[in-house]
């Protein structure tokens, strides 16, 4: 019980800090949103809010490996033109299991995820 309340309240204060720094609305002049560039796809430390510095940004298209990252993370994507970024169990972006649109964001257990693929729309 405490452990879910625990989680509750990490998520309350992450949602609280993504509200504060727009996630999900305009950002800044420059594109950038909550650290995160335009362009690109962010990854934040483990039960961190998007008010920290990303821990891995990614740019390309494709696959891109996950190494080290467990727990809860913050998932920004910053992409352009309507750009999708997807969670995938696999290695080299198979078995994709969560869609995240340009824009959106989600707070999510990495544990699992082995890629994210940066998809062109």
């Amino acid at each position: 019980m405490r452990r879910i309340t625990r989680a509750v309240a990490v998520l309350a204060v992450a949602v609280a800090a993504l509200t504060t720094t727009g996630v999900g609305g305009a950002g800044a002049a420059d594109g950038s949103w909550a650290g995160c560039p335009s362009g690109a796809v962010c990854v934040y430390p483990q039960n961190q809010d998007p008010a920290s510095s990303p821990s891995d940004v990614y740019w390309s298209y494709g696959a891109h490996n996950l190494s080290g990252q467990y727990g809860n993370h913050w998932v920004l994507n910053n992409q352009t033109g309507g750009a999708h970024a997807h969670l995938c169990r696999g290695s080299g972006g198979g078995d994709c299991v969560y869609d995240i649109p340009a824009g959106k964001g989600v707070y999510y257990d990495l544990g699992p995820i082995n890629s994210i693929t940066l998809d062109r729309p």
